[in-house]
């Protein structure tokens, strides 16, 4: 499984396409032919892009949850409902579409950030925003004070 690393200094243009960089095309040609899945971020104003297979393998399990919970039934209903598939074209672009440029309040500049398994797509105003906030007001989780870094 590919892993996306990195942070790419992205345009978009005034149709909403974006061209995705060169060595993650690549990854993504590879692992899924090009084929992935745009969604919402539950906790911040950004989109997730998922290649195909990594949805498919989540999809399932957020359809789990016990939508008699507030918390679970938002998140359903903004992973789910902001899913959109799409295709990387010839020259390596995707469409996004209008509902989730409002909803990330993505414009010209952008920024791709690799999680992993999955990225990130940001505003390029809401990105630096996020590098400025200090939240040393959260408590540090046990799994991460044994981590070394």
């Amino acid at each position: 499984m590919t892993n996306f690393l990195g942070s790419h200094a992205i345009n978009m243009d005034a149709k909403g396409r974006l061209a995705i960089p060169a060595r993650v095309r690549e990854d993504l040609e590879t692992l899924c032919g090009g084929r992935i899945v745009l969604t919402a971020h539950t906790e911040e104003r950004c989109l997730l892009v998922y290649p195909e297979p990594q949805w498919e393998e989540i999809l399932p399990k957020i359809e789990a949850l016990p939508s008699f919970n507030k918390a679970v039934r938002r998140t359903q209903r903004l992973l789910i409902g902001y899913a959109t598939p799409l295709e990387l074209d010839g020259a390596g672009r995707i469409l996004v579409p209008q509902p989730l440029r409002d909803y990330a309040g993505l414009e010209k500049k952008l920024y791709l950030v690799g999680q992993g398994r999955k990225l990130e797509l940001w505003s390029e105003e809401r990105w630096m925003a996020w590098l400025e906030e200090d939240d040393g007001d959260e408590e540090i989780p046990e799994e991460m004070k044994s981590l070394s870094l």
